[in-house]
């Protein structure tokens, strides 16, 4: 199919061509129709599918068709919500690539930056509006937004939304938004919890799901070394040697100090390299990610929250450094590379302790992850994960010394 095969107005196939896109992806080419014909949607497929394409394309064509040539911006009617601040600034990239010949006009706001810009922006005039919750809901308490004259919403990346405990503040925008029309979900996984809140937002949808999320894509090359914990850091500095150079990878760690802790490393050995992780400042990250997205750096440390949703362009790499405990978040993050049909590679290192996680993660995608035979820090194959006894008082269990018993304070005579 081509998108000139979609009923879209003429505006919005001069703009869908002048990025570039000639073919919808599967995602787009199911949900595009059924949000033109007003219908409720819940969607799921891995990410790098094209999701927010999905959305933004029918939504402007229903926009441009409303609003025509008029340029009398109030309050926006559309609201999407997103997890995360890089995520929803991506989203509205987006849509104003895919609106270029329109009159339609899209904003975005989020925590962690000045209130007063996002503000002024609000006064001025829009009709699609991104945000996070948090800062959503400030601004709406401060009533510079009216969530009774939205009629369409979008909760992007639901899984993850609901993973970083926002599911009060997500029920609460819905709560607040008693005149939708129209309700979308997107989501890569749908657990439980995201079923429960599809049964909350949605009305007789239209359920996408593209593939099974339990799959990697078969475009990534996937290598395994097995290696003792301890030698992980000069493990990561060989394959950055002898293996990525360089190219462009994106590293995952499970903590924010361990995402510390590499960068230093990978600093100290002369490589280029930056890092993303929830503790960072707006302004640290978007520098942070626009040096990696400009080839500036090749390098981007990172943990699962802060790279969730990310569309980087041509990765070649992704390092779990870490393991992740949960097995479709391996799917999630090795789904960084290899997007759009390209090839992509995903190495990880396993120790004694995470070779549990390893089987999770192979009976879920269905196949064995090769191990790589070329490797200096190889693991044995017996090793056993190491345990850490913790040391015991020299004391007796209950002894106290007759100063404490002496001095002890009696609520009761």
């Amino acid at each position: 199919m081509l998108f000139e095969d979609l009923p879209l107005s003429q505006p919005i196939q001069e703009g869908i061509a002048a990025i570039g896109h000639t073919n919808p992806t599967p995602i787009q080419e199911k949900v595009i129709p059924e949000v033109l014909r007003r219908n409720d949607v819940i969607a799921c497929a891995q990410t790098g599918t094209g999701k927010t394409g999905a959305f933004a394309i029918p939504l402007l064509n229903l926009l441009n068709k409303k609003i025509g040539d008029s340029t009398d911006f109030k309050d926006p009617s559309v609201l999407i919500v997103s997890p995360t601040r890089e995520l929803a600034v991506q989203i509205d990239q987006n849509i104003q690539a895919y609106a270029k010949f329109t009159n339609v006009k899209s904003g975005v706001v989020f925590g962690g930056a000045s209130m007063q810009p996002q503000i002024n922006l609000l006064k001025s005039g829009l009709n699609i509006l991104v945000a996070t919750p948090g800062r959503l809901l400030d601004l709406r308490k401060q009533g510079y937004i009216n969530l009774e004259l939205i009629s369409v919403l979008v909760l992007d990346e639901a899984d993850l939304m609901l993973d970083m405990g926002f599911i009060d503040e997500v029920q609460k925008i819905i709560r607040l938004s008693p005149n939708l029309e129209q309700r979308l979900m997107f989501s890569a996984t749908i657990p439980p919890k995201v079923q429960d809140l599809a049964k909350t937002l949605l009305q007789n949808p239209e359920k996408i799901e593209l593939t099974t999320n339990s799959s990697a894509a078969p475009s990534i090359a996937q290598k395994l070394y097995m290696v003792p914990k301890p030698d992980k850091t000069e493990l990561l500095l060989y394959v950055m040697r002898n293996v990525v150079k360089d190219k462009s990878v994106l590293i995952f760690r499970r903590t924010k100090f361990g995402v510390e802790k590499a960068l230093q490393s990978l600093l100290k050995n002369g490589f280029k390299a930056e890092e993303l992780h929830g503790d960072k400042s707006q302004t640290d990250r978007t520098t942070a990610l626009s040096h990696f997205k400009n080839k500036e750096v090749n390098i981007l440390v990172a943990t699962d929250l802060a790279a969730r949703g990310l569309d980087i362009d041509a990765l070649d790499f992704v390092i779990n450094f870490d393991i992740p405990n949960m097995p479709e978040v391996y799917v999630h993050r090795i789904g960084r590379t290899g997007r759009a049909g390209s090839v992509g590679n995903s190495i990880s290192f396993c120790s004694a302790d995470e070779k549990n996680y390893i089987r999770f993660i192979e009976t879920l995608i269905g196949e064995k992850i090769p191990v790589e035979e070329n490797n200096p820090y190889p693991l044995e194959k017996n090793a056993e994960p190491v345990v850490h006894k913790k040391k015991g008082s020299k004391h007796k269990k209950g002894r106290k010394g007759s100063g404490s018993k002496a001095n002890k304070k009696r609520w009761y005579k």
